[in-house]
């Protein structure tokens, strides 16, 4: 679809790209701003602990935030007319009275658990009303409509068929488990969404302003950006960097996507295209040591392992899913002929680095600070505070005209950095309260000061998709947890596998991409592994590599329609479908699926003992066989997929190449060597092609652009 197609789908575009824009200039506008800027502010006291409420009740006044924010935003930013935007700003009031009510009556509400009065079933259909409205405007009908079927199932699932059927719930008690307590609209994807995914958002905001998302890109465009197919390498460096720092698909997708995706249209590449790279290569920050996502904590805690062995097994795959990316993006762009940037109008690295250095600093405290045990909201709001101080402070010390007085002054700064370890979290707010006095005292301070508060408001305004979509699929999770449909659904895919690892690796696959259709990476992962890690451990798979290759496919999930969290954020962007962006995005990461197999036919992908492989030839030698192995699969896999490998390959050579990399998963007898005997087959094919096309006087060069 190109920018200017119209039809259903650009009308839910619209609605995204009116959230991409800034807010309107008017008093409605500085409203709407000021209640952004209390909305991130909100949750940055909460994460440090300034004020600590209860947890229900910050999930209420998160998802509150969300709900008063969405209609009137959408409404004035599309400039709609007076009566609409009454009924926005009624729907906003509705938001406010359902999160004042949760407030309210938060300690009630908890005595008389399970036995709701008739006002509170009121506000819990208001409640799951709004949330189901708000996410209807907001992203368009799939996931609310997916997240409704869940919720008929719950009030009308006894009246089904066995073994579909549940014993039945009456009215009153699917409301309160839906809409009370941390299950429903406020179950684990809000816990996550109003700590982790907000505060790491904010985080790149703020990043993005000091100028680490510049280094990053400048960095990737030095040194891949000449290359073929250059901006869309680009984007999977500088999105693995980003994953770094942040651990969210979502967030790198809304921090370095802003970047990275006009660059590959500009040059080339479909939309659609483009935004899947840029989600692929996102998601692959959930994986990407050493911070991870929130799930590798998780893990950790539920394996009862230290931190550092999730990390080790984690960083083969990682490596090998963005290489496959960035293999996949080579071949797509050898398949349409595009080159890469000039040379002359690409950075210089060396430079980049010369220049940003310091900011650096932030991520080194927080790596730190994760691998010392400490929880990664601890950890990113303390990498937040080291962000602030750098951005005040050199503000600060652009004003100073001593070299001398600069050099005492950021002396001085990190000394109170460092004071945090001693004295807690106080110290760093006292350092930034007094930056900000002296920032506001300074006209180049008080621009400084403005940006800051422009990032916050902002920060809050891209939550919003993800916010809400957490609070929906909020009841899908509340659905499975209620009925049970989780457990009997997961143990009969598992169950059909029998002894057959294989067929059991499929299903289990399988779990997860359903799964995760409408759930978050945590719930699939809690859910899934609950189920198939004993089924797996009993087929021999070690534990740790049980527990990965779920939280693989649970990452995956989220590329998968009709859901696709991460493909729908890079959507308004790309100015296309999210639908289609979904599809282009599991052709970009169809290797990744590869990879996870053959971690669990030979664990030393994972740098685990185990497996046949390390038994035969030691363990050393079984990870230099593996990954040499796992990479020439992945590159087969990529040719077959995309249909190109120095030359445009036919139906039978793309057959013969996924053949052989079929082979090399399988790992079984006599398959390495046929996967092998198949490759080398598929490699003569090419070569004999390609060297017939390059004597062939029509065969035209690449296109630069």
């Amino acid at each position: 679809m190109r920018d200017n197609d119209t039809g259903g789908t650009a009308v839910d575009l619209s609605k995204h790209d009116a959230l991409a824009g800034a807010f309107p200039a008017t008093n409605e506008g500085r409203l709407l701003f000021a209640i952004a800027f209390l909305f991130s502010a909100f949750q940055i006291a909460t994460a440090a602990h300034l004020i600590d409420p209860p947890s229900q009740l910050v999930r209420a006044i998160h998802v509150g935030f969300v709900t008063v924010l969405i209609f009137p935003l959408l409404a004035a930013m599309a400039d709609k007319g007076g009566a609409r935007r009454a009924i926005a700003w009624g729907l906003s009031t509705v938001g406010m009275a359902v999160a004042f009510y949760q407030c309210y009556e938060y300690a009630d509400l908890l005595v008389r658990a399970g036995d709701p009065l008739p006002l509170d079933i009121f506000f819990g259909v208001l409640g799951i009303g709004i949330v189901f409205a708000a996410a209807w405007v907001l992203m368009g009908p799939a996931l609310p409509i997916i997240s409704g079927i869940f919720l008929a199932y719950c009030l009308f699932g006894e009246h089904l068929p066995f073994p579909l059927n549940h014993r039945g719930y009456d009215f009153s008690q699917v409301i309160d488990h839906m809409a009370y307590g941390t299950e429903g609209i406020y179950g684990i994807p809000t816990l996550v969404s109003s700590s982790y995914i907000f505060l790491f958002i904010l985080f790149g905001a703020f990043l993005e302003k000091a100028g680490m998302i510049q280094l990053f890109n400048d960095v990737s465009l030095s040194l891949v950006g000449a290359r073929r197919g250059g901006p869309a390498k680009v984007s999977i460096i500088s999105s693995g960097l980003m994953g770094t720092i942040s651990g969210s698909g979502v967030a790198n997708v809304v921090t370095t996507g802003q970047f990275t995706i006009p660059l590959m249209k500009r040059f080339g590449y479909r939309p659609a295209f483009a935004g899947g790279v840029e989600a692929t290569a996102s998601m692959g920050g959930q994986i990407m040591p050493p911070v991870m996502g929130a799930v590798a904590f998780i893990m950790a805690e539920t394996l009862g392992v230290e931190y550092h062995e999730i990390v080790k097994a984690a960083l083969i795959p990682a490596i090998l899913y963005f290489a496959s990316a960035f293999w996949m993006v080579h071949l797509e762009a050898g398949k349409q002929e595009l080159l890469g940037l000039p040379r002359n109008e690409l950075p210089s690295a060396r430079a980049a680095i010369a220049k940003g250095w310091y900011l650096i600093l932030p991520l080194v405290a927080l790596v730190w600070l994760l691998f010392s045990g400490y929880t990664p909201l601890f950890a990113g709001t303390v990498g937040l505070g080291f962000t602030l101080l750098l951005i005040l402070g050199s503000s600060i010390a652009l004003g100073m005209s001593s070299r001398v007085v600069r050099v005492i002054f950021w002396i001085g700064l990190g000394l109170i950095a460092a004071a945090f370890f001693q004295f807690g979290i106080t110290v760093i707010v006292v350092a930034l309260v007094a930056l900000v006095a002296a920032n506001a005292a300074a006209k180049g301070g008080r621009e400084t000061l403005v940006i800051c508060r422009d990032a916050l408001a902002e920060g809050a305004k891209t939550a919003l998709p993800v916010a809400i979509a957490c609070a929906l699929v909020g009841i899908i999770i509340g659905t499975m947890t209620l009925t049970g449909a989780a457990n009997t659904f997961g143990q009969f895919i598992v169950s059909v596998g029998g002894k057959s690892l294989f067929l059991s690796l499929l299903l289990t696959m399988v779990t997860c991409l359903v799964l995760g259709m409408g759930i978050p990476t945590i719930p699939n992962y809690i859910i899934t592994s609950s189920i198939a890690g004993p089924a797996l451990l009993e087929l021999g798979v070690p534990l740790i590599v049980s527990h990965m290759f779920v939280f693989y496919f649970g990452i995956l999930a989220d590329l998968t329609p009709p859901v696709a969290l991460a493909c729908f954020a890079a959507a308004p962007i790309a100015r296309e479908s999210g639908l289609k962006i979904s599809l282009e995005a599991i052709k970009v990461a169809a290797a990744g699926f590869v990879i996870p197999f053959m971690a669990i036919y030979s664990p030393a992908l994972m740098l685990q003992d185990g497996g046949p492989l390390a038994a035969s030839m030691g363990y050393p030698a079984a990870v230099a066989y593996i990954v040499f192995k796992a990479g020439l699969a992945i590159g087969l896999w990529g040719a077959a997929v995309i249909g190109f490998a120095a030359v445009r390959l036919s139906s039978l050579e793309r057959a013969l190449a996924a053949a052989a990399s079929f082979c090399m998963l399988a790992a079984l007898p006599a398959t390495d060597e046929a996967g092998f005997a198949l490759a080398a087959l598929f490699a003569l094919l090419v070569w004999r092609k390609a060297k017939a096309a390059k004597s062939d006087p029509a065969t035209t060069t690449p296109r630069a652009v």
